[in-house]
């Protein structure tokens, strides 16, 4: 079943590459009692993920602390490694984004936002989506009919429906 607004995130843990090496996330920790913003790519250096969906996010940075929004989240089915330098690569981590690998796809399957093409090399991938969570709890949810796409799920549209 595909979370809803107004469905709690599941329990779910996550991996940053820090000083020390890759560390847990725990995205309860993360969400509890602030509000954030959560935003999926299918891959990390991937063509739209790349050009579109990450530059988004920068772009509207400030307008979502305006918002109240305590920290912006990119998560994708990649290693923290790869999380880390991708971050480094497209200017989100100096923007105060916060890159999160979901290697196993727990938490995508979890939320039911998995899906696999195989043409593409792409299996157990994140569709592309964005949320608005408030306290743990998904209050908007704006995902994508197509991977290759970034309309609803970009930056500008989410802050449009907030």
């Amino acid at each position: 079943m595909t979370i809803s607004p107004g469905d709690p995130l599941p329990d779910a843990t996550l991996v940053q590459l820090g000083a020390d090496g890759p560390a847990s996330v725990s995205l309860a920790d993360k969400t509890k009692g602030r509000k954030v913003v959560i935003f999926a790519v299918p891959g990390a250096y991937t063509p739209t993920c790349h050009s579109a969906h990450v530059p988004s996010f920068i772009r509207t940075k400030d307008q979502f602390d305006a918002k109240g929004v305590n920290e912006i989240i990119c998560i994708s089915v990649n290693d923290p490694f790869v999380m880390k330098s991708w971050g480094e690569a497209t200017g989100a981590t100096a923007a105060g984004i916060t890159m999160l690998g979901d290697a196993d796809s727990s938490f995508t399957k979890a939320i039911g936002m998995d899906f696999d093409a195989p043409p593409a090399g792409l299996h157990a991938r994140s569709k592309r989506y964005a949320m608005l969570v408030d306290d743990g709890r998904v209050t908007l949810l704006q995902a994508e009919e197509s991977p290759g796409v970034c309309e609803v799920s970009g930056g500008e549209a989410l802050l449009e429906n907030m």
